[in-house]
C-alpha cells in the first residue's frame, strides 16, 4: 500500500475542545503506531481532507514522522476556506498544515454550498487512496459513518483499517507504562 486515507471522528464528537486536552496525546499515539507499521510494509502518501479533529491530529503526526521517515501528507479539503468558522487556536493549526503539507489544494473552488460536497469529498479520497485507517466505534460512529459506508461499498478491493476504543485502551496504557512513576 503506497497511498493511505486517514480520517476519524471531528473533536467535537469526542467532547474535546481545546487543542491541549491530554486525549489528544493518545489518540496521536495510536495513530503513530499504525503509520509506522504502514511505513515500514511501503506507504508514501497519507491524504486527509484536514477536518477538525483526527484528520489535524493525524496530519500532526505524519509532520512529526517526517523527520525519521520518508512520508509525504496530502491535505485535500472538500472546499475552500473549511476552517472559517473553527476556533482560532484550531484554524492556526490548520493554517500552518496546509503550508507545510507536501501536498494542498482544495477539492471545490469557493466556499460551502452544499453535502454534495463532503459525498464528493470522501469517494475522491476512497478513489485516490488504497487504504484507510479510521478511528471509529461501530456503536456510536458519529459523521464517520459516511465515510465508512463509502468505503465498504466500494467496488473492488479496498482495506478500511480501523483504530477501535480498544486499541485507544492500549494507547493509553502503554504511555502510562513508559512512565517510570507507572512501576514504583
Amino acid at each position: 500500500m503506497k497511498v493511505l486515507t486517514v480520517t476519524g471522528y471531528k473533536s467535537m464528537e469526542l467532547n474535546i475542545f481545546k487543542p491541549d486536552d491530554e486525549r489528544i496525546t493518545y489518540i496521536k499515539a495510536a495513530i503513530e503506531k499504525r503509520l509506522i507499521g504502514f511505513i515500514e510494509e511501503g506507504l508514501e502518501w497519507v491524504l486527509i481532507s484536514g477536518k477538525m479533529g483526527v484528520e489535524l491530529w493525524a496530519g500532526e503526526v505524519v509532520m512529526n514522522l517526517r523527520d525519521e521517515y520518508d512520508i509525504k501528507l496530502a491535505l485535500i479539503p472538500p472546499f475552500e476556506n473549511q476552517d472559517e468558522r473553527w476556533p482560532e487556536p484550531v484554524q492556526q493549526i490548520y493554517r500552518e498544515m496546509t503550508a507545510a503539507a507536501d501536498f494542498f489544494r482544495p477539492l471545490y473552488k469557493g466556499g460551502y454550498s452544499g453535502p454534495y460536497q463532503y459525498q464528493a469529498s470522501n469517494k475522491w479520497l476512497i478513489d485516490k487512496s488504497d487504504g484507510c485507517l479510521l478511528i471509529l466505534d461501530e456503536e456510536f460512529p458519529g459523521s464517520n459513518r459516511y465515510f465508512y459506508q463509502e468505503a465498504q461499498a466500494f467496488e473492488g478491493h479496498y482495506p478500511v483499517y480501523l483504530i477501535t476504543p480498544s486499541d485507544l485502551e492500549d494507547a493509553v496504557e502503554e504511555m502510562r507504562m513508559t512512565d517510570p512513576g507507572y512501576w514504583e
